[in-house]
């Protein structure tokens, strides 16, 4: 493990896990953490496919769907993504916690993801209670733009930790 403060704490903790039945069976079968990867990925391009949708939306395209209709349906997919992403995600860490806590890569890919978050809380709860003014056909405001372009990078960089995972 690094020599970061946060790993020396949770060093014990992640000892711990990676010695559980369930991390064991991550590392040595042969194919539970090729499916539990594909589970993740699955997951994880239903919840951005999602997002990028509704983004792109913001961002000028299709406006003839209503900006409200089209996020109620798409929210639906994003949260039942996290059905899979969460705990294909949490198993995926089991297999080496010390390995994925020293990996600085992992650690930018859980500060993006929050950040990601952050930005669609701040704008359901502030621009997004607007919407009635443009709905549909008028463009979103500047500001709805805004965190819809945040939110493609946020995400596109997810994906590029995500990938650098695997060689990092």
């Amino acid at each position: 493990m690094a020599d970061g403060w946060v790993t020396r704490q949770l060093a014990p903790s992640a000892e711990w896990l990676a010695a559980t039945p369930v991390a064991v069976a991550m590392r040595d079968g042969v194919w539970l953490y090729p499916v539990v990867e594909t589970v993740h990925i699955v997951g994880f391009a239903v919840l951005v496919g999602a997002v990028a949708m509704f983004d792109l939306r913001l961002l000028g395209c299709a406006r003839r769907l209503p900006v409200d209709a089209l996020a109620a349906h798409l929210l639906r997919w994003a949260v039942a993504s996290l059905l899979l992403i969460v705990p294909a995600g949490l198993l995926l860490f089991a297999s080496a916690p010390g390995d994925f806590l020293s990996n600085r890569t992992f650690g930018v890919k859980l500060a993006l993801i929050a950040l990601a978050g952050a930005n669609a809380l701040v704008f359901h709860l502030g621009v997004y209670r607007g919407v009635a003014g443009w709905n549909v056909a008028a463009p979103a405001p500047l500001p709805a733009r805004g965190h819809a372009l945040l939110s493609l990078l946020l995400w596109i960089g997810v994906i590029a930790c995500g990938r650098l995972l695997a060689y990092t």
